[in-house]
Parts: structure tokens; sequence; C-alpha cells
């Protein structure tokens, strides 16, 4: 079966079309609330199935390309997808049904106007993925924050406390930041190229230092949002305090579209240009054992595991910052995997934290003999996160090491092994002080002869990311195969360019 090129490229816009009118659809019609899951539910559904269709229709190199209603080049909005937007489609859908489902289950999706700021939010990544002008990288990353500051504010509704209302204030300003970064940087891209066309932006900031300027503004704003050292400590100081569900979709969502960015500008407009590439390597080292070391001292297990998040964001980037064919083919992997593995850790012990009120160390032990689901999600993701075989995080981490030695970053190739090392202990942390030990020790009493409060509803996405992360390192050639297509397009950027000017 060959897709139809026309009719895909032209349905593209529907991945941001659709989602925004149901959403607008469910804002008017506010009950019943079944109504509402429906809408949600099918909406991503039924985008997540045109995404496993976009990956087929990739697998050839393919770049699907159209301009939104057929105005002229250059003032239709262009949509572009390859097969690293389609991957990042695929997953951030997971990941948005996965969080979807575990927000309903949790009680929060009851929240007024949950699934339309769900949907918006969906709508903003979508068309982030897809678009190929850095203008409306812009636009689309504005869709993204508006409702995703309507959903942490939710939260504090729901929890309260001064905490939660510091976290949203880092939160907010800490994206606004990085936007009027990000635009200025485009209005600079605009007055030194005369565009913000990617397919025309091609090659331009490696043959113009003025542009290479401008650009690094625009990287510098992406950097911000996706937490690299030195501008890391907003994300690990907000993301805990809002509830367990938006932080499982907000770790999926937010700094991965960050880092699809920076992939997607370096690889077109610095066309690797290999000058810079060892300030990247630099930034996303410290990034990587910065990360860690925050986790140490940390006594909750969101706030651990948000630490990591940071961490492991230098091991997804520093693909890039190598840039050669294994190193954005292991980069795209590891993203992938890291999407999935971290989403099932939020939700195994956010699930713990729904049901008993508390995720610190120590509150809680021996939840493994009441909650074994629980334990066993979280142990094997606990496992792939620090790269433990047959989990897709060995597979991951062990290509990276591998490009790491093959580009000569010997430096870059220790610290992954010592973050390795930390990284398991850290897990090894949060599995005494929550699911191992005696219960009689834990501060909050918990009786192991009870029955289990985490129910089957609740539990089952962390489950079921947990085995989707031993699947993938069980059957790692296909992701590696379809990771080495959208490697092959990012270094050759011809069809994508090609497809962009000619659509």
């Amino acid at each position: 079966m060959t897709l139809n090129y026309d009719l895909v490229s032209t349905y593209l816009t529907l991945y941001v079309a659709i989602p925004l009118v149901v959403a607008g659809f469910l804002v008017m019609v506010r009950r019943p609330l079944w109504l509402q899951y429906v809408g949600m539910f099918a909406t991503l559904i039924a985008a997540q199935i045109a995404s496993g269709f976009l990956i087929y229709g990739t697998l050839d190199g393919t770049t699907f390309a159209s301009g939104t209603g057929n105005w002229p080049f250059g003032i239709a909005i262009p949509f572009a997808a390859d097969m690293f937007a389609a991957l990042m489609l695929t997953t951030t859908g997971i990941l948005a049904l996965a969080s979807a489902w575990f927000a309903v289950a949790s009680g929060y999706a009851k929240e007024p106007y949950f699934a339309p700021l769900i949907l918006v939010l969906m709508t903003g990544v979508n068309g982030a993925i897809l678009t190929a002008d850095i203008f409306n990288f812009f636009v689309f990353l504005e869709v993204m924050l508006l409702p995703s500051y309507g959903l942490y504010v939710l939260s504090i509704h729901r929890r309260g406390g001064n905490i939660m209302v510091g976290g949203v204030r880092l939160f907010v300003t800490a994206n606004l930041l990085a936007s009027t970064m990000f635009l200025a940087g485009v209005a600079m891209v605009y007055g030194t190229a005369g565009t913000v066309n990617l397919a025309q932006l091609d090659g331009a900031a490696s043959a113009d230092p003025a542009v290479a300027i401008a650009t690094s503004i625009v990287m510098l704003s992406m950097l911000t949002k996706a937490s690299v050292v030195p501008v890391h400590s907003w994300l690990a100081r907000s993301y805990p305090y809002t509830s367990p569900a938006v932080t499982a979709l907000f770790s999926g969502l937010h700094t991965k579209v960050a880092v699809y960015i920076l992939y997607r500008i370096y690889a077109v407009m610095f066309d690797g240009d290999e000058r810079f590439l060892w300030i990247l390597v630099l930034l996303f080292s410290l990034t990587m054992l910065i990360g860690v070391l925050g986790a140490v001292g940390e006594k909750d297990a969101r706030s651990i595991l948000t630490f990591h998040m940071v961490s492991q964001l230098g091991y997804i980037l520093l693909g890039l910052g190598i840039f050669t064919q294994l190193g954005i083919t292991a980069g795209i992997f590891y993203l992938v995997h890291h999407m999935i593995v971290k989403a099932s850790l939020f939700m195994s012990t956010g699930a713990v934290e729904v049901r008993y009120g508390t995720g610190k160390i120590g509150d809680l032990a021996g939840i493994a003999r009441r909650e074994p689901w629980m334990a066993v999600a979280f142990f094997a993701a606990a496992l792939s996160l620090a790269g433990i075989p047959p989990f897709s995080g060995f597979v991951a981490k062990f290509s990276l090491m591998l490009a790491a030695w093959d580009a000569g970053e010997i430096y870059a190739l220790v610290i992954m092994v010592i973050v390795s090392l930390i990284t398991l202990l850290s897990m090894l942390k949060i599995w005494n002080g929550m699911f191992w030990g005696h219960a009689s020790k834990a501060r909050v009493p918990v009786d192991t002869a009870a029955p289990a409060r985490v129910g089957f509803w609740l539990g089952a996405p962390a489950v079921i990311l947990a085995v989707l992360t031993l699947a993938i390192g069980l059957g790692a050639q296909v992701l590696m195969g379809w990771a080495e297509v959208a490697t092959e397009n990012l270094m050759d950027t011809t069809s994508y360019v090609s497809a962009v000017m000619n659509a």
C-alpha cells in the first residue's frame, strides 16, 4: 500500500484543526461529563491512528508538505512531516492518551474545561512539530503554553498551598522568558535573512555570521525551555507542585517539543556546522551531571524524578552535539524511550501519591506488598531509565556511548557512565523508601494485608508504558531503523527543503 502524497500533505493541517474544533465544541457543551471524555479520547485516538500511517508513509525518507488554504508560498503556513516528525507525533500522542487516562482515573479530569485544555495543548504540540516556519514555531508554542497554564492552575485549586503558587509562578515566568527570547530571535532572523521559512533558511546560519547570531538567540530560548544547564532549575522547582497527572503530561510534551525544535533548526539552518558542536557537547554533558546531582538531596519521589528529567535531557541532546549518523540516531531513539519511561515513572509514583496522599520518601514503606503492579511498573521503568538490559534504556545509552566514543568525546562518555550509576542509586532510593522495606517503619501507617487502593484504571497507564519500554528494548531494531531514516533526513535536508519549497 502506497499513501497518496497529495492527500496526506493536504490533511496535515487536520492535526491542528480537528483538536481545536473539538475543544471549542466541548467548551460550549460542558455536560454531561462522559461527552467530554468521549470527545477527548476519540480525537486523541484518531490522531494516533493517523500518526501510525504517517510513519509508514515516511519509511522511504519521503517528506510530506503542504501550505494552508492554498495561499501563495511565503504567506501560507507550511506544514511538513518526515520520519522525525511522524515519530514525535506518535510518541506525544501515546503520552497524551496515557496521561488523559491517568487523569480521568485519578479524578483530576473532573476539573472544569480539562478535556478542552488537553486538546488545545495537543493543537499546539502538533502544530509545533509539523510547521516548517520558525515564526509559527513561536505561535504554536504559545498555543501549547496557554492551556498549560490553565492545567497547572486547576491543580492549585485542588491542592492549594503557597508552594504550589510559587511553582506556577516560576513555570509561567520561565516559559514567558523563553517565548520572549524566541520571538526576539525570530525577528532578528527575519531582519538578517529576510525570511522565516525553514526551506529558504537552509544553511543560512552556517553561511552568514549575522544569521548565526540571530539563530543562536532562537536556540538559546529553546535551551531554556528544555531546561539545559545553567537555565535548568525552573523545571525542577515547578513540575513537582502540580498534580501527578499534569506532571506526567508535561514531562512528555513541553521540553520534548523544545528538543525537537533544536534538532530541526540546527540541522536545517546550521547544516550541522561542526564549529559550534563543542559548545553543545559541553552544555549537555554539564546538564547530565548537574541534573543527576540535584536529585541526590531530594526527599520527594516526584522531585527526584524531575531532576532526573533534567539529567536525561542532556543525554537526548548529546546526540545533537555529536551530530554524526550514529549520534543523531541514538539521540532520537533516546528521545522516544525517555518520553515513555519518564511518564511511566511519574504515573506509578503518582498513583501511589493519589491514593495514599504522599510521595515523600519515608512516609510510605512496603507498598510493594499491597500494590504489586505499581511496584513492578516502577521497577521496570527505573531499570530502563538507568540503562539496564533488556529495556529500551540500555539500547539508547549504549548507542549514545558508542557515538561519543566514535566522535572522540571521551569526557562526555565518562560523564554518561557516572551519571548512569548515580541514576540507578536514585531509583533504588525511591524503591527502598516507598515500595520496599517494612510498613512499620513508615511515617504514614499502611496495612499491607488490606486490599490494594490503586485500582486497575489508575494503575494501568503506568504498567502499559512500562511494558512498552520492554517491548522497545527487545525489538530495538524497529525503532532504531525508524530513527536512522529520521537521521538521514536531518543530515541531508534536501528532501525536507524540496518538499517545503514545492508545497
